[in-house]
């Protein structure tokens, strides 16, 4: 009784979701079909849906970037290869027989760009309020609070070099700089740059005292090979501010070789902080990869959990597998990854999914054949 009352529950729960939406239906029981639903290998483009206003599609090509969109996926692709061409312009416009020889294209081609970022900031503070966050949704305070952002800001940097030079007269190499920044654009298209700014700032104290320590020894190396080297050599080691020119590339094992000690006791305390640059060197690079490991961890799990979450009532809905695969997308978890993590799921903790809970016939019988 209790076995045909659950068995009943679970029909009656079904019932009650609408026939006429697909989001509320099952994709389907097999392994197969969830690993399909979730994360194809190759996903069919989406249209757009139904009595969806023009600023919210705007903002949905813009801002969320699915991979299923055509629109959205043209859109990424036009522009990274706009900033790529930018920065590849400014480099080369350094050189001067190509300025010369290329100077009006150059001209134009940087006109057009900013037209084209010009047009598209504005049309992401006009589309922000459709965000889902309502902090944003005010017409006025949403937009200036999206003005203030680091993505935003950036924004504004790649244009403002060429609005600035109808107004003040700028050095030609300073508006070269400022141009060079539109490469920071390309953060909103990098989950790996996504998860460098994020390790960055969760591990902003584990810097501070790598960079403290480095000072504090940078102030010790300058002082003692002033204090060892400074008869020997006055012009070289004058005082410890010039001296510490010669700890910074000691500790970072550059040695340029322009100044370096001669007497026997600066040679050994030169060995000693050689050796222990390496050691000031290794530790910033090792907080870095430890925290990029960790970080790629801590997104693995979400998206585990996620999954987790999306199974746990044995129905994987139209609409959950859209939001696995929204999730997916903001974690930068890769397809085959994904597909991984859904298989060990199904398989493992989730086995209900391997056979029928009304017959007991398996749903992987179909699937092991073929493979």
């Amino acid at each position: 009784m209790a076995q045909k009352k659950e068995r009943r529950s679970g029909e009656d729960r079904r019932k009650k979701r609408p026939a006429t939406s697909d989001k509320g239906k099952s994709v389907g029981r097999r392994e197969s079909d969830i690993l399909d639903a979730v994360a194809p290998i190759t996903p069919e483009f989406s249209t757009p849906k139904a009595n969806q206003t023009r600023r919210n599609r705007i903002y949905e090509v813009m801002e969320i970037g699915g991979k299923e969109d055509l629109a959205s996926k043209i859109f990424d692709i036009v522009l990274i290869a706009l900033i790529t061409l930018n920065v590849l312009a400014v480099i080369l416009e350094s050189v001067k027989s190509i300025h010369e020889g290329w100077e009006i294209y150059f001209q134009a081609f940087d006109t057009f760009s900013v037209l084209v970022f010009t047009v598209e900031l504005g049309l992401r503070i006009w589309t922000i309020i459709e965000n889902p966050d309502p902090s944003y949704q005010h017409p006025v305070w949403g937009r200036l609070k999206y003005l203030c952002t680091p993505m935003a800001i950036i924004d504004i940097i790649a244009i403002l070099p060429f609005y600035l030079g109808f107004i003040v007269s700028l050095d030609l190499r300073f508006m070269r700089v400022l141009r060079l920044l539109r490469v920071f654009k390309l953060t909103r298209y990098s989950s790996a740059m996504s998860i460098m700014l994020t390790v960055l700032k969760q591990e902003a104290r584990a810097f501070g005292a790598a960079l403290f320590v480095l000072l504090l020894l940078m102030i010790f190396a300058a002082s003692m090979i002033f204090l060892c080297e400074h008869e020997a050599q006055p012009e070289v080691f004058s005082n410890i501010p010039n001296a510490m020119w010669w700890a910074v590339i000691t500790l970072t094992t550059v040695g340029f070789g322009d100044a370096y000690p001669i007497t026997p006791m600066g040679k050994f305390f030169g060995a000693a902080i050689s050796v222990i640059g390496i050691g000031m060197v290794a530790l910033p690079a090792g907080i870095l990869a430890s925290a990029f490991s960790e970080q790629l961890h801590i997104r693995r799990e979400k998206y585990r959990d996620s999954v987790a979450d999306a199974l746990a009532d044995g129905i994987l809905t139209h609409e959950e597998a859209e939001q696995l695969k929204k999730i997916q997308e903001d974690l930068g978890i890769s397809v085959e990854e994904a597909r991984n993590i859904l298989h060990h799921s199904v398989q493992g903790g989730l086995h209900f999914y391997a056979y029928c809970p009304h017959c007991g016939k398996s749903l992987q019988k179909d699937r092991k054949k073929h493979g």
